[in-house]
């Protein structure tokens, strides 16, 4: 039996093994900078698939989290999506572009009010964002605030006494 035959004991691929994955050995910022790459090429669920990786390597960087949202709001996976940018948010609570995508990916869930929400947060930290005001105004007026003309205007102030002529 020569050695390319033989197999390791508990069948698992050995460092020499053609069935030895090529990136076992990959470091989360690695992963990240490939799970990058294909977001660039428009792989999306490959993206996402590297990304969960890097991930469970190093949980909680604001960095990994960011980039497996896109990928998963990409693929068109809005709940994970919507989870991953919460999380983010748990950790950076003033992360512009976590509430905006957190607003994207809670409008495609039809959870438009909730969007709202973060979408103001969006413009609001970032108001010169013509993307984040684009987006807001895509959600079309709030509900739950009436327009100007159904608004009673508020009543004038009292005018001030005349002042008298001394003369």
């Amino acid at each position: 039996m020569s050695g390319m035959d033989e197999r390791r004991p508990d069948d698992e691929p050995g460092p020499d093994d053609d069935r030895a994955a090529p990136d076992d050995h990959e470091s989360a910022y690695e992963l990240l900078q490939r799970g990058q790459d294909l977001l660039l090429q428009r792989h999306f669920a490959q993206a996402a698939t590297v990304l969960e990786r890097a991930d469970r390597a190093e949980p909680g960087k604001a960095s990994i989290l960011e980039a497996l949202g896109r990928a998963y709001y990409n693929s068109s996976q809005h709940e994970r999506s919507r989870a991953t940018f919460s999380e983010l948010l748990e950790l950076d609570p003033s992360a512009h572009y976590a509430h905006f995508a957190l607003g994207q990916s809670l409008k495609q869930l039809g959870r438009r009010e909730e969007a709202r929400t973060h979408l103001k947060l969006a413009v609001a930290l970032s108001p010169d964002s013509s993307i984040y005001a684009g987006a807001l105004a895509r959600l079309g007026p709030d509900p739950k605030v009436k327009p100007a003309a159904e608004q009673p205007l508020p009543p004038l102030p009292p005018l001030p006494p005349l002042p008298t002529d001394p003369g």
